[in-house]
């Protein structure tokens, strides 16, 4: 039996590729938590839409490594994944208000090396994502194509910065995940999505998390880490990731700067 979700909702994820919205916590933990990001940019003087600190945060953020591993996100996605739960990677995506950055279509799967492709990604709102703000759409049940030619389309204003691109027809079904700050969405490493830009008046701000059984492996040569966040790990393909006890904890934070991961881009960071 699932422990979160309802057999439907299983289904739905298996046949359709992705899952919205789900409740991660409350609207007032998602104002906490966005003034926690937003006090540590005004610390280090600078945002971190573009900077290796949105990367990874939860090895050197107390309150980010709380989030990952709510019971509420960890039901969810062991309920598609199964029980033995790996963080491969994280990045904080942040578009600014009234700007034109987008992520053109594309599929997860390019960019981690991952095998058997079944990695999922829980994009955890702190700020709401919407039309207007540039949600993530998806074409329902694209997975199921395996995986997609993607054609480079460099450009300064697309978040992805090799600039990876499917070419999607005019007539493609797609849905909308519109999550409110707080909710969280699902989605299939071969699914096909994308975002457009913010035209809101507020920052669109999410923690797109990146979960694993514990089985699959990294094509890289380098021996990576990963996170055990659930589970046990009977295969060893991955170096451990210790918890920080605290925001900034110097032993995390330098952790945090040598630490090895395939980046949204495919490549090692």
């Amino acid at each position: 039996m699932p422990k979160l979700l309802s057999p439907d909702q299983v289904a739905h994820y298996h046949e359709k590729g992705y899952l919205s919205p789900l409740t991660a916590f409350d609207t007032a933990a998602a104002r906490s938590y966005l003034g926690k990001l937003e006090e540590l940019e005004a610390q280090v003087g600078r945002k971190f839409a573009e900077n290796d600190e949105a990367k990874k945060m939860h090895l050197y953020l107390k309150w980010v490594d709380d989030i990952v591993h709510s019971p509420a996100v960890l039901d969810a996605v062991e309920d598609v994944i199964g029980p033995d739960i790996r963080l491969y990677n994280l990045r904080c995506w942040i578009k600014e208000p009234q700007t034109h950055s987008f992520i053109s279509w594309h599929q997860d799967s390019l960019n981690f090396g991952l095998s058997p492709h079944e990695h999922v990604t829980a994009w955890i709102a702190l700020s709401d994502s919407d039309l207007e703000s540039g949600a993530v759409q998806v074409i329902p049940g694209s997975q199921k194509r395996g995986m997609l030619r993607h054609r480079p389309t460099p450009g300064t204003e697309n978040m992805l910065s090799r600039g990876q691109e499917i070419e999607v027809g005019e007539n493609e079904p797609t849905d909308m995940m519109v999550l409110k700050a707080g909710q969280f969405s699902l989605h299939h490493t071969n699914l096909v999505h994308s975002s457009m830009s913010n035209n809101s008046s507020h920052r669109r701000i999410g923690l797109g998390v990146s979960f694993i059984p514990a089985h699959v492996k990294c094509g890289s040569r380098t021996r990576l880490s990963a996170m055990l966040v659930r589970g046990t790990d009977r295969y060893g393909y991955y170096e451990d990731e210790p918890r920080p006890a605290y925001d900034l904890e110097p032993a995390a934070v330098a952790r945090r700067c040598v630490v090895r991961s395939f980046g949204t881009d495919g490549v090692i960071n």
